[in-house]
């Protein structure tokens, strides 16, 4: 029982100390290790080391020797260089002393031509006054007189090459002018429809009439208050004619006869309340024509404020024809005009649209339809270049631009074209008579007839007093007279004729 934990603990001893005597064996053959492996790390670093010092001498070398060959380039180019300044230098040094000879030379010819110029100068002033004192005529009445006498020696071939000239240049405009509005006639062609101031409304029967005029005549006495026409009733069978000189209030009246015409009921109130409806229609409808007008041209940027007025225009007329007809045709011939002429096609449509646009305001606003125009553009910010086209048509405005020149061609096509326009006998008469007038106020015209319509004038001339130099002036003062004091669409051509008549009897 003693002797077993005497053992126990023996072994205890033994194995702690076989433990300890272990770990210094290990300790040691680890230290032996780590050494070996440490060395072996210091051999490799430092052959990495002379690598590495190695190859940074080889770059550092090859850099150097880049360095310098860098530097003997620059050199080099640097020589030649200043070896090409030198040469500049030295020819700019030839240079300047050649131009300081060629300049001292040009001073010393300069000096001698002011010299000589002045000698010349001298010998003319006093060539000029002997000349006066020889022949007892000053500098200027010489001029005249020289003057003088070569317009009378060739006053007769000067008049035939200003004539010349003149038609040659006159025919080749006349010419371009007449092939370019041919064109736009050619290609458009638009029925000429003159308004009239009447309209017919049919009648279902002959007893319709009695109920629109009423007892005592009341209902259509306010009909006729209301829309501002004249009714007539006379024996043409179920027919009803309305009469005034305003399209827009015939039709008007139109619309609103044929309402109550529909009700069957007419009396004041309801004939007031149908003359209502047919204004609030009658606004549509002509905001829709406006619309379909300006469709029809192709101009979509017009304000909406003017479209309205622009569709009123169907309701005017101007000597017989339809105002926006007359607009439309206008703008279509403009438009083919200054596509020929390489102008701006847009503004000269617009412009032509839009030219009278003042006429479906006139009664409302003062001024001319070209004035009313004018500030209706202008108030709803309408392109100035477009105002400027529009204004001259009726040269009220001077001609600012080459589309307001093609406007107002295209105003004379649509007006002057057969048919277009209704005019009296009194006025078409009234007219050639002060044309023939006008042109009878000038000393030396013989006679004079208009022709052609009033298109041309021919005039007669004594030819004791105008000769043919005087003839081409004559017939510029004629034609600036006629267009000053005549009114007449399109252009007036005057023709002066001058007839010398030699007779002699031989007996």
């Amino acid at each position: 029982m003693e002797f077993t934990p005497l053992l126990t603990g023996g072994l205890v001893v033994l194995a702690l100390a076989g433990g300890f005597v272990l770990r210094i064996w290990v300790a040691k053959r680890s230290k032996h290790s780590l050494e070996q492996t440490i060395k072996a790390e210091l051999e490799s670093a430092r052959s990495e080391a002379k690598e590495v010092v190695l190859e940074a001498k080889n770059k550092a070398a090859s850099i150097v020797d880049e360095a310098q060959k860098e530097e003997r380039d620059r050199k080099q180019e640097l020589r030649r260089v200043e070896e090409r300044l030198v040469k500049k230098e030295d020819s700019l040094d030839v240079d300047r002393r050649a131009i300081e000879v060629e300049e001292k030379h040009i001073k010393e010819e300069l000096a001698r031509v002011v010299t000589l110029e002045a000698d010349v100068k001298g010998a003319h002033e006093k060539i000029i006054k002997e000349m006066e004192r020889v022949g007892q005529l000053t500098r200027e009445e010489a001029r005249t007189a020289i003057t003088k006498e070569f317009e009378d020696a060739h006053r007769d071939e000067l008049a035939k090459m200003i004539g010349r000239l003149e038609r040659e240049k006159y025919d080749e405009i006349q010419k371009k002018s007449v092939d370019i509005m041919t064109t736009a006639i050619q290609r458009y062609s638009r029925e000429c429809v003159n308004d009239v101031t009447t309209s017919v409304v049919p009648l279902p029967n002959e007893e319709i009439k009695g109920k629109i005029i009423g007892r005592e005549g009341r209902n259509i006495r306010a009909f006729e208050r209301l829309t501002g026409v004249e009714v007539i009733v006379d024996d043409s069978p179920e027919n009803l004619i309305i009469s005034s000189f305003d399209p827009f209030r015939r039709e008007l009246a139109k619309i609103a006869l044929e309402k109550l015409l529909k009700d069957g009921r007419i009396q004041p109130a309801k004939i007031e309340e149908k003359v209502e409806e047919a204004h609030r229609e009658l606004d549509e409808r002509v905001r829709k024509i406006g619309e379909e007008a300006a469709f029809e041209v192709g101009v979509l940027d017009i304000p909406k404020e003017i479209i309205p007025v622009l569709g009123r225009l169907n309701f005017r007329t101007s000597y017989g024809q339809n105002v926006l007809q007359h607009s439309i045709e206008m703008a279509h011939i403009a438009s083919m005009i200054a596509t020929d002429l390489g102008l701006n096609v847009m503004v000269t449509k617009k412009a032509a649209l839009l030219h009278d646009i003042g006429k479906a305001m006139s009664h409302e606003i003062e001024g001319t339809h070209v004035e009313i125009g004018r500030k209706l553009l202008k108030k709803y910010n309408v392109d100035e270049a477009v105002i400027r086209a529009m204004e001259s048509h009726h040269e009220e405005f001077p001609f600012s631009s080459p589309e307001s020149y093609v406007v107002t061609a295209a105003d004379a096509i649509s007006a002057g074209r057969p048919g277009a326009r209704r005019d009296t006998l009194e006025k078409y008469i009234k007219r050639l008579e002060d044309i023939e007038k006008v042109v009878k106020t000038f000393d030396g015209v013989k006679q004079a007839y208009a022709i052609s319509a009033g298109r041309e004038v021919r005039v007669f001339v004594v030819p004791e007093k105008i000769d043919d130099f005087g003839a081409f002036q004559i017939a510029k003062q004629i034609a600036s007279k006629i267009k000053s004091d005549v009114q007449f669409p399109g252009e007036i051509k005057v023709t002066v004729l001058r007839e010398v008549r030699a007779v002699e009897y031989a007996r």
